[in-house]
């Protein structure tokens, strides 16, 4: 390759769908080169490779993709649409520890330059889910779960398709009044706005932002019922809390969330000195406010 690449991952995480989980992980990620220089509107040939076991691992799906980087070095994709030969439903998630490993060629050709390999720590909970049933005989009944039961530190306000998953809410508010930034007005690239997305903003924010007391960092550092991975949710997040155990009352539980009136940081970024937020209110109005703004935040959770 003609010159050296940083490829600064931010963000992991199942794109869920309301009614099943389908069969595909998100991935966002900056392409930077080796002065740490953003890679703006380049066009890249991007090849990823799960290996079951190891890094190095028996291969258990590849593909291939070009595209181009936005204005920010910005590449947005769905790992299990690229080019491949390989049949991304058929990987049994239950059977891991599984490895991503990810390469890149900035001239946008196939000579692929391994940039690093790193754990799927967590499994994606929606892809786990659709091999999972023979632990529980595919009765997935069996799991009892319902929204709005208290459950694992906290509340649960989304369930997947199997019943079995989903995610909790902490049963108060973090904080009633507290920054989205850490005193600088720098983009994390944490725009993610789905469900399963606030993970990975958080960790891209405090990854950028550092040590100190602020929304995402007050999510991440909170232990709760026996649990550490908290993380600050993304406005998709915020909304499902908001309609299903909050002010929107979508499924007649009322407010159980107990949630304040005004508004709740996301960990959804806007621009480099906004963010989006959500009121929980009966409107629910969703907008986006400066990052310095004093909020309320409400940890969450995936199980």
């Amino acid at each position: 390759m003609k010159k050296a690449l940083c490829f600064l991952v931010l963000a992991f995480y199942a794109q869920l769908s309301l009614s099943q989980a389908p069969e595909k992980i998100n991935y966002q990620a900056v392409v930077r080169d080796a002065a740490g220089d953003i890679l703006s509107n380049q066009l890249v040939g991007l090849k990823f490779t799960i290996r079951q076991g190891s890094i190095v691992g028996i291969t258990a799906y590849s593909e291939t993709f070009q595209m181009t980087t936005n204005t920010f070095g910005l590449v947005n994709l769905q790992i299990g649409t690229g080019t491949t030969a390989y049949d991304f439903s058929l990987i049994d998630w239950s059977n891991g520890p599984y490895f991503i490993e990810t390469a890149v060629d900035i001239t946008g050709g196939t000579s692929y330059a391994v940039m690093g390999s790193s754990e799927l720590i967590s499994v994606p909970y929606a892809l786990h889910a659709t091999t999972a049933d023979s632990i529980i005989g595919g009765d997935q009944s069996a799991c009892q779960l319902e929204i709005g039961d208290t459950y694992q530190g906290g509340i649960i306000f989304y369930l997947d398709a199997s019943g079995c998953h989903g995610l909790i809410c902490a049963s108060s508010d973090q904080s009633t009044g507290i920054q989205w930034y850490n005193s600088s007005f720098v983009s994390a690239f944490a725009f993610v706005s789905s469900v399963g997305g606030g993970f990975g903003n958080t960790r891209a924010i405090v990854e950028t932002q550092g040590s100190g007391t602020y929304a995402a960092s007050l999510c991440e550092n909170l232990s709760l019922g026996g649990y550490s991975d908290w993380y600050l949710p993304s406005i998709y997040e915020l909304r499902l809390m908001f309609e299903n155990i909050g002010g929107g009352n979508v499924l007649g539980l009322g407010d159980i969330g107990g949630f304040g009136i005004n508004q709740y940081w996301s960990s959804t970024e806007f621009d480099v000195n906004r963010a989006w937020l959500k009121t929980f209110q009966t409107a629910g109005t969703e907008f986006n406010g400066f990052k310095d703004g004093a909020e309320r935040v409400r940890a969450i959770r995936a199980f």
